[in-house]
């Protein structure tokens, strides 16, 4: 089967990080919503994510989409033990203003702020960039995210010591580990995939 490539000639992609929600335009053809079967269905995990077209252009390889939103939910929603939900997000918001990801930080960024209450500090990362000094907890959360996110094989002991001094517990840090690794890979897939747009109308969710 022969994939359509699409081109958005008009779109306007912004240039700067932002709090405010954005859109997101696929550059190849979405599954059709109606030809989902059922095992396209178990893939998308959550029936809602049918609107999406971000999640029906992933959804043309329904296992592995399972697989991934299943990882995705089990990082950043099961936070009944480890790092507290806003800090998870806030190692996707560094993760993301890394890689240039303007539609990641976008999303993730306002989970940051929604959960830690921080509005302006987590502005001041997208603002800065990851060089940015908040405080020491949230430094060493950015600062491993980061160490990960460019060189992996750079991460290592001294970035898990920087975790531990500035309060982080075990469990805590394999969460800063793997929301930074899993939206180090989510990033260049959405990045490799479209292109985000200047309003909602096309929110991966």
């Amino acid at each position: 089967m022969t994939e359509t490539t699409l081109s958005h000639p008009d779109n306007r992609e912004p240039t700067a990080f932002t709090q405010e929600e954005l859109g997101w335009l696929p550059w190849l053809e979405p599954f059709p919503a109606d030809q989902l079967t059922e095992r396209h269905w178990a893939g998308l995990v959550e029936a809602s994510r049918a609107k999406s077209p971000y999640f029906l252009l992933l959804a043309r390889d329904p296992d592995v989409l399972q697989a991934r939103t299943k990882a995705d939910k089990d990082i950043f929603y099961n936070t009944s033990n480890g790092l507290p939900r806003a800090e998870r997000e806030l190692a996707a918001t560094a993760t993301s203003r890394s890689n240039g990801c303007i539609f990641c930080a976008s999303v993730h960024s306002r989970f940051a702020t929604h959960y830690s209450k921080r509005t302006a500090d987590v502005q001041r990362l997208l603002d800065e960039g990851v060089e940015v000094d908040i405080d020491s907890r949230w430094n060493a959360i950015i600062n491993a995210s980061v160490a990960l996110t460019e060189t992996p094989l750079t991460f290592g002991g001294e970035h898990i010591k920087g975790l531990r001094e500035a309060g982080l517990e075990e469990l805590e840090i394999v969460d800063v580990i793997n929301g930074a690794a899993f939206f180090n890979w989510a990033n260049r897939l959405m990045l490799s995939l479209g292109e985000p747009v200047p309003s909602a109308k096309a929110q991966p969710g």
